[in-house]
């Protein structure tokens, strides 16, 4: 056909009764997506949003409805392909395969809110389903666009996914991370691995920080520093990680420190020592109860030499003080393991550990209660004529050669 008798024959069609009922209907489509966009989409909004339920909040946010729209103009110009005998198979096909590309995109949004509205539960941190939602969007994409283009091309969709079993290694080998994901997410569900909010070190991968997300493929962590690290999620379970969820939930944070006690410093205590040491509030209880203790034991001693008798140490006074001061304090856990206690003596001095847990899990807090503890114990150690160690600095240097000439 030449290009006169192509614009003749165009002609001859828009002026046909035909061509008006076509473009009756493609304007009657048009009409539909603006109503159904405009005035349906938001009248159902507006009652939605008065409801006193939320779950309906997320149908809106993520356009469930507003997809709806999109079908409106299929259904009349399907309706309107009857009309038109030499049109209708094609048609037909092309109207059906753009229905279920919607239906597909209806499906995704609709599971998006249902793990919007199920992530607003505290179980949600406990049984992330994340990843299983992306996995099921990804075999609904799958399934929809075999679907869309088994339409168009007019054959059998059974044809085409029989066909796929032949392609299973090299689906396996194409999909490979995407199944060690899942199998690594199944685990970490079912185990209780970890969970959003949780805080987890991995230092081969940099993560030190909170589970901000768990995928299907990926775990994100918040380092404290504020970036971010991406960790595949197989890796959490073909490797060893730190969970911090254990010192939350038991709502007890360690510590664990030692002061260096110079050992030259440890002595008997002497009456001088005694008396003054008296005046301590905490002490009294220890103190009485051990002068009755030692009073009993030395009855029967004639030797005035102390370390023939039984007699209190400004060591073992300071660790007893150490004891009191730390059941007084308001902010440590008294419930969970308690020990002051001394370690082997080591070139650095003798290491009095204290190894106690705070009540108070949030990370500032505990290393405020534990600069305020140690704060007074340095304070007090020279009240029992104790010193600490430490290695010679140069102001040591310049105090033992005397003032400059």
């Amino acid at each position: 056909m030449t290009e006169t008798a192509f614009a003749n024959h165009l002609v001859d069609w828009l002026g046909s009764e035909s061509a008006v009922l076509a473009g009756a209907f493609v304007a009657a489509a048009l009409i539909s997506y603006f109503v159904v966009r405009r005035v349906v989409v938001r009248l159902i909004s507006a009652a939605l949003e008065r409801t006193p339920v939320r779950w309906d909040d997320a149908l809106i946010e993520r356009g469930v409805f507003t997809q709806f729209a999109f079908l409106a103009p299929a259904l009349i110009l399907i309706y309107g392909l009857q009309f038109f005998p030499d049109l209708a198979e094609i048609g037909r096909r092309v109207l059906l395969a753009y229905v279920a590309v919607n239906i597909v995109i209806i499906v995704d949004r609709l599971l998006s809110a249902g793990l919007d509205v199920y992530q607003q539960y505290p179980l949600s941190r406990r049984r992330p389903i994340k990843g299983y939602m992306q996995l099921a969007k990804m075999a609904l994409y799958i399934l929809g666009g075999v679907f869309a283009v088994c339409t168009l091309l007019d054959v059998s969709p059974w044809g085409i996914l029989s066909g796929l079993g032949a392609l299973t290694a090299v689906l396996i080998l194409v999909f490979k991370d995407t199944i060690m994901s899942l199998i690594a997410s199944i685990q970490i569900a079912a185990y209780d691995l970890v969970q959003k909010g949780d805080w987890i070190e991995m230092p081969q991968y940099g993560a030190d920080g909170d589970v901000i997300d768990v995928a299907l493929h990926t775990v994100k962590v918040q380092n404290w520093d504020k970036t971010i690290v991406t960790i595949p999620t197989h890796k959490l379970v073909e490797d060893s990680f730190k969970n911090w969820r254990g010192m939350t939930d038991s709502g007890g944070r360690r510590i664990k420190r030692s002061l260096l006690i110079d050992q030259s410093s440890v002595r008997f205590c002497d009456d001088a020592l005694l008396k003054r040491l008296r005046g301590v509030e905490r002490l009294k209880p220890y103190l009485d109860a051990k002068e009755e203790e030692l009073a009993s034991a030395n009855a029967e001693l004639g030797d005035d030499l102390l370390i023939n008798r039984r007699a209190l140490t400004n060591l073992g006074t300071f660790r007893a003080y150490v004891e009191a001061y730390l059941r007084d304090n308001r902010y440590i856990h008294k419930g969970m393991t308690f020990p002051v206690r001394q370690l082997a003596p080591t070139p650095d001095g003798l290491p009095l550990e204290i190894y106690v847990f705070t009540n108070d899990t949030d990370w500032g807090r505990y290393e405020a209660i534990q600069a305020d503890i140690f704060d007074h114990l340095l304070a007090a150690i020279p009240t029992f004529e104790l010193r600490l160690f430490q290695h010679p600095t140069g102001h040591d240097f310049n105090r033992l050669a005397g003032p400059a000439v």
